[in-house]
This record gives structure tokens, C-alpha cells and sequence, in this order.
């Protein structure tokens, strides 16, 4: 008798085949999420893809620095939790040691697939042995937030502002919980249990960003910070990077995010018990509008 499930009949629609740009210029490769009509909503197609282009950089010795952006209005508005695109029940090939997700029963499935997709995946691109720079404009919103942490600078428009509100999911923040590491405990517990909005001037203020500038000089400014993270010794910020990671793994930046993501899966299944799913019986429509209210927009 197998404990494994039959896979449920399910294909996603996608609103366009290229969810990533890719371009490299002067050396540095430019890594662009291109799903704007959702506001770059992270799915299972596009996550893929971003993987694809990180090693597709890796492997090219004449990128000497990554650059990650997002076209259109917002950086990201997180995972995709609403769109026609929404590929859950989709099994990809898996890029880790993870085994399929779709053949796995009741709350098994959604942690098989947040291990490879979510928590494995920035994990992966964290170690990338190339410098990388997330570009932030407008929105960087819960999952939005794991693909700029995993980068080793961030810069960001005047505009843009950083949130993780899915507490009000029951959740205690997205899978790479990195938020106690990129600010002081109290400010953490602040950023999570309001779920409000934090402008880069802000976000800047406790080291969680590197530099501002105005939007129409964003891409500009963050080409010549490329530049100049392009023109360093490549294993010098090899080992570089090397170095300041592994001092936040002596402080247990790995452990921590080991525990939190059980107690994440935990609260999903919870949430499946109580409510209508595991997001706490809220779904994309009802998490922007209440941002929005909060925000007074």
C-alpha cells in the first residue's frame, strides 16, 4: 500500500513564456522577473526561470556581477496566491535533492514544495560566487523580500517600501526567514506583527538596504555600483562573500530559518484545518486590499 497520491489533473495558464528577462552588458548580467500585469508575482514558471538565469550567469566567466530587477510598477508583490498563472499543482524538475511534491498527501505537499521552490532555491542563489545586487523599485512584498535578501547589496528607489503582512494569515513570516538578521529583533517583531509597509528611507536606517535613489535614476545608479562590484578581484569577493556569510551562520542564520520554516508548515496546517485553505481562508484580492486600506490607499 503506497502512502503517496495520484497527481490531480491541473494546467496553469500563463499570461507569457519569458517570466525572465536576461541580458548582459559590460559584464554584468542583468536578471529582470517580467510578469508586470501581476505586479511579478512569484509562480513555480517564474522561479524556475530565475533559477536558469542564476546559473546561467554562474557559468558565464565573462559576468563578473548579477543584477536582479523587476519590470513594471513594483519589485515584487510576493508569491503568486491569485493568478491564472498559479502553478502549485505543477511538478517541475526539481533542481535540489527534494523529492516531487505533487504525489504528496495533505500538508506534505506544500512542504516538499516550499523546501525546493522557496527555501532551497534563495538559499542556492544566496551562494551564487559572483556579487549580486537586488534593484528594488516600489513594492517588495513578503516573497518579494526572499529574492532581494538573498542578494548581497540592495538598492532601491525613494518609493520603494519592503512588507511582510502575512501574520495576518496566521504565518510567522515567508519561508526564508531571514527578517531577524536583516533587522534588530524588536524592529523584526514590529515589521511582522504590524505588517505595515517600510519606506527604503527607513529600511536604510538599520542596514537592510545600501543606497536610495530617485526611480528615474535607479537603474542608472545601480549600473554603476555594478560596475564597480564587476571591476573588483573575482575570488577576492568570492571569498568575500564567503566570509560575511558564513559569520552569519556561526550567529544561526541557517538554523533559525530551519525552525521557523517548521513552525510556517505548522501554521499551514493548521490553517487547512480551520479554514478554507492554507492560507488562512485569504486569498491575493483580499491581502492587496486590506495593504491598500492600511496604506490609505
Amino acid at each position: 500500500m503506497s502512502d503517496l497520491v495520484e497527481p490531480k489533473p491541473f494546467e496553469p495558464v500563463y499570461e507569457t513564456e519569458t517570466p525572465i528577462l536576461y541580458e548582459v552588458i559590460d559584464q554584468v548580467a542583468w536578471i529582470t522577473m517580467h510578469r508586470p500585469d501581476f505586479n511579478n508575482a512569484q509562480n513555480g514558471q517564474m522561479t524556475y526561470a530565475l533559477d536558469d538565469a542564476f546559473q546561467r550567469a554562474t557559468n558565464d566567466d565573462n559576468v563578473r556581477c548579477i543584477v536582479l530587477g523587476g519590470t513594471g510598477k513594483h519589485f515584487s508583490a510576493g508569491h503568486d496566491i491569485g493568478t491564472p498563472g498559479r502553478d502549485l499543482l505543477k511538478q517541475f524538475d526539481n533542481r535540489l535533492m527534494v523529492p516531487p511534491h505533487v504525489t504528496r498527501p495533505a500538508a506534505e505537499l506544500l512542504y516538499t514544495r516550499e523546501q525546493e521552490q522557496y527555501l532551497g532555491m534563495c538559499r542556492r542563489w544566496r551562494d551564487v560566487a559572483k556579487p549580486t545586487v537586488a534593484m528594488v523599485q516600489g513594492a517588495c512584498i513578503a516573497g518579494g523580500l526572499m529574492l532581494a535578501w538573498c542578494c548581497d547589496l540592495i538598492i532601491a528607489s525613494e518609493d520603494a517600501f519592503f512588507q511582510d503582512p502575512v501574520v495576518r494569515m496566521g504565518i510567522p513570516g515567508v519561508e526564508y526567514f531571514a527578517h531577524a538578521f536583516e533587522l534588530p529583533p524588536r524592529i523584526a517583531k514590529e515589521f511582522l506583527l504590524l505588517g505595515e509597509r517600510m519606506p527604503a528611507a527607513r529600511a536604510a536606517q538599520f542596514g537592510m538596504v545600501n543606497k536610495i535613489f530617485p526611480r528615474d535614476q535607479l537603474r542608472e545608479e545601480t549600473a554603476a555600483i555594478a560596475a564597480k562590484l564587476a571591476a573588483q578581484p573575482r575570488l577576492g569577493a568570492w571569498l568575500t562573500k564567503q566570509a560575511v556569510n558564513h559569520v552569519e551562520e556561526l550567529r544561526g542564520k541557517r538554523a533559525a530559518m530551519d525552525a521557523v520554516f517548521h513552525m510556517h508548515h505548522f501554521a499551514h496546517a493548521q490553517n487547512d484545518l480551520t479554514s478554507d485553505n492554507s492560507l488562512g481562508g485569504l486569498d491575493a484580492k483580499s491581502m492587496a486590499a486590506e495593504n491598500k486600506r492600511q496604506a490609505g490607499q
